[in-house]
């Protein structure tokens, strides 16, 4: 009868740990599955990313080069962080279905075992001298006697998969446990790294006061430009416009001595490189900005239109990265889309990144690969990178890697 006593204690217990769980997830098994093993792929990216620009930031001679890659390296530390973060919880979600599921399973089939239970226990409390009193009574306790010793090997047997339940039950809690330790980790390790960051970047905020002026003027033609133009197209394509421009010029000779003869010689301007030459070679490498699934993907029909770029969902405050290497256009409140970052590349390329709660560039600034610009929006962020060549948007998937 304990056995019995201790089969009624397990399912209650049960049952009361299960009440403290989380709902489980409205995704499928499989999608959950999915999502684990891209959030533990995006994690080994960002530590591969992180290795190399620890190594980049050891080579380096300049010091702003070195500061960059230290940076760069930090921001894919978050992003590895990040991405344990999402694979923990993808874990735990895990978990969450499975034991409600077994919940399920165990409330249908511990029913009969509780009825079997309570009338063994109120046979058992019978006292043997009530039995005699009555006509027969004897008998039928011999009679169910021996007929429980044949059955209680069939109900232990029937049993069985109940007791399997139970103990997975007891697994499922050990793994959840665990699951939630690594997600306590993988969160102090995400504050750690953000501290740092923090603290490289406020030392590259001091160190380029000095230089200050110039980068002033130039975010406010910016901040003009994008108070003129009507839309963001028409924003892109005056940035477009002016770092062509500025090509140009930085293309043409130095000054010359005055020559004896003014007319003996003609400074001749520097042609401007044609279309092919400034398509020529996409940024590379070229990446995502933020880890996250994909909401809306190049192409995709919007209410406005086709989608001109990708959309992601991060989790909450998210580090957002530089796809490329390239100069800082425009960084700052853009009507509708939040915050926004622009980052012209070599050769006629241009990446704009919207959907940040925060950024964290100035205009002019040079931005190596996977430095940090920005963070994303603290709860349902989604961060929206379109990629552009001579201001026609192209699919960022076709380059990233």
């Amino acid at each position: 009868m304990h056995r019995w006593l201790l089969l009624v204690g397990s399912l209650a217990f049960c049952a009361v740990a299960a009440s403290g769980q989380l709902a489980p997830a409205s995704q499928s098994p499989e999608d959950m599955r999915a999502s684990l093993s891209e959030a533990l792929q995006e994690r080994a990216a960002a530590e591969a990313r992180s290795a190399r620009f620890e190594q980049q930031a050891q080579q380096a001679e300049d010091a702003a080069e070195r500061a960059a890659s230290q940076a760069a390296a930090l921001a894919a530390r978050i992003q590895q962080a990040e991405a344990g973060i999402t694979a923990a919880r993808a874990r735990i979600a895990m978990i969450d279905r499975e034991q409600a599921d077994l919940r399920e399973e165990l409330g249908r089939e511990q029913q009969p075992v509780v009825e079997l239970t309570a009338a063994l226990q109120q046979f058992s409390r019978r006292p043997m001298a009530l039995s005699i009193l009555r006509p027969g009574s004897v008998k039928d306790v011999v009679y169910l006697r021996a007929l429980l010793h044949d059955r209680v090997p069939q109900v232990q047997a029937s049993t069985q998969g109940l007791r399997n339940r139970i103990d997975r039950s007891r697994e499922l809690r050990r793994e959840a446990l665990a699951a939630a330790q690594v997600l306590e980790a993988e969160e102090t390790e995400l504050a750690a790294r953000r501290e740092e960051l923090a603290e490289i970047e406020t030392r590259q905020r001091l160190a380029a006061r000095a230089a200050g002026s110039s980068a002033n003027r130039e975010a406010e033609r910016a901040l003009a430009l994008a108070e003129e133009a009507r839309d963001l197209d028409q924003f892109l394509g005056e940035l477009d416009r002016a770092a062509a421009l500025r090509s140009r010029l930085a293309a043409l000779p130095g000054p010359r001595l005055r020559p004896a003869d003014p007319a003996a010689s003609e400074v001749a301007a520097a042609p401007s490189p044609t279309p092919s030459q400034r398509q020529a070679g996409a940024p590379r490498p070229y990446m995502l900005p933020v880890s996250g699934r994909t909401l809306t993907g190049f192409g995709a029909p919007l209410p406005s239109g086709l989608s001109q770029g990708i959309t992601l969902a991060p989790i909450g405050g998210a580090q957002v990265v530089a796809p490329a290497a390239g100069r800082v256009a425009f960084a700052g409140a853009y009507r509708g889309y939040g915050r926004i970052v622009i980052i012209e590349h070599p050769g006629g390329w241009t990446s704009l990144v919207t959907g940040l709660a925060r950024s964290d560039v100035t205009v002019g600034e040079e931005l190596v690969s996977g430095s940090p610009i920005g963070v994303a929006g603290p709860s349902d962020p989604s961060v929206t990178l379109e990629l552009r060549r001579e201001g026609e948007p192209v699919n960022p998937l076709l380059y990233a890697g």
